[in-house]
C-alpha cells in the first residue's frame, strides 16, 4: 500500500485533521521555499517603515525595527521545523532506549525510572528553564532541552508497553532459540512499538512548538536574532497597543501549528488503536 492511500485511510472523513494536514504542509512547503517566498530579508532594518500597519507592501506588516513580519513569519516556520523535528528525534531516541532498557533489564529499570519520576515531578516549562539557565542560548541547545523534557514521558509510555511485549510468546520464542538480548529488543520488541512512536512523535512535535515559544518570550530560547514566532511575541509584547498585528500573526501561526499536530496525532491515534474509533466522530 503507497503512503498516499495510507494517508487517505487514516484521514478519510476526518475534515477537520485533513485540514490541519494540509496547514502542516502549507507551513512545511512555506519553511522549505522560504528564500523564494519572502518579498524582503527578515533581518533587513529600515527605521523608514517601522511599525507600518498590514497593507500591500508589507503583508503583515512591520516592527519597531522596521523589519518585514511576513518574511519573518516564513523564516519562522524554518524554526519551527527544525526544533519540531530535532525534538522528536532526541525525546523518542533517549526516552525510547530508557524506557525499553528499563522495562527489559529489571535492576537497571529501578535506577532509571526513579529518574525519570524525579524528572517527571517538575513541570515541563520549569524543567525546561532550568536546563536552559546552564546552557547558553543556540538552536541545539533549545532542541536538547526540549527532547529530554519530553523524554521523560515517552520514557515512561515505552516502559510499560515493552514491559507488557517482554511477556509475549513471540519473545519467549525468540529466547529459546538463542537470540541475544540486542537482537530481542531491537528486532523483535522494538518494531511493535513504531506505531505508538508515530503517535507520540505528533504530540511531541506539537509541545515542542509550546515550550519553544515560551522559551522565547522569556528569553531564553532561541537567540534574539533568529527569525522565530517565539522571538516575535517576545520583541513585540510591549507595543501590543500601538501595533497589535505584530503579537496576532506570530501567536495565530503557533496556535494553528499546534492545534493542527494535534487532530493529526489524534487521526493516527484512531487508526492504530481500534478503542479510540469513533470517540470524536468528524474531526
Amino acid at each position: 500500500m503507497t503512503a498516499l492511500a495510507v494517508t487517505g485511510r487514516i484521514f478519510k472523513g476526518r475534515p477537520l485533521a485533513s485540514l490541519g494536514l494540509a496547514w502542516l504542509c502549507l507551513v512545511v512547503l512555506a519553511a522549505v521555499f522560504a528564500p523564494l517566498i519572502v518579498p524582503y530579508d527578515p533581518l533587513e532594518i529600515d527605521p523608514v517603515v517601522r511599525l507600518t500597519p498590514p497593507g500591500a507592501e508589507h503583508l503583515f506588516g512591520t516592527d519597531h525595527f522596521g523589519r518585514d513580519t511576513f518574511s519573518r513569519s516564513i523564516y519562522g516556520a524554518r524554526m519551527a521545523i527544525v526544533i519540531g523535528i530535532g525534538s522528536v528525534f532526541v525525546a523518542l531516541v533517549a526516552g525510547g532506549l530508557t524506557g525499553m532498557l528499563s522495562a527489559y533489564f529489571t535492576r537497571l529499570g529501578n535506577v532509571l525510572m526513579r529518574v525519570v519520576d524525579v524528572l517527571m515531578a517538575f513541570p515541563a516549562l520549569l524543567l525546561a528553564l532550568v536546563l536552559m539557565t546552564l546552557l547558553e542560548r543556540s538552536v541545539v541547545n533549545t532542541v536538547l532541552v526540549i527532547g529530554i523534557v519530553y523524554a521523560t514521558t515517552t520514557a515512561r509510555i515505552l516502559f510499560g508497553m515493552t514491559l507488557k511485549l517482554k511477556g509475549e510468546v513471540f519473545v519467549d520464542a525468540a529466547t529459546c532459540s538463542g537470540a541475544g538480548n540486542a537482537s530481542i529488543l531491537f528486532r523483535h520488541i522494538l518494531p511493535n512499538l513504531v506505531s505508538p512512536l508515530l503517535v507520540q512523535a505528533s504530540f511531541i512535535f506539537a509541545f515542542a512548538q509550546l515550550q519553544a515559544a515560551a522559551l522565547d518570550f522569556l528569553g531564553l530560547g532561541l537567540p534574539p536574532e533568529v527569525p522565530s514566532w517565539g522571538n516575535m511575541l517576545s520583541e513585540s509584547r510591549i507595543y501590543v497597543t500601538r501595533a497589535s498585528w505584530l503579537l496576532l500573526f506570530p501567536g495565530a501561526l503557533i496556535i494553528l501549528s499546534v492545534f493542527s499536530m494535534n487532530l493529526v496525532g489524534d487521526a493516527l491515534r484512531d487508526s492504530i488503536d481500534p478503542r479510540f474509533k469513533n470517540d470524536i466522530k468528524g474531526v
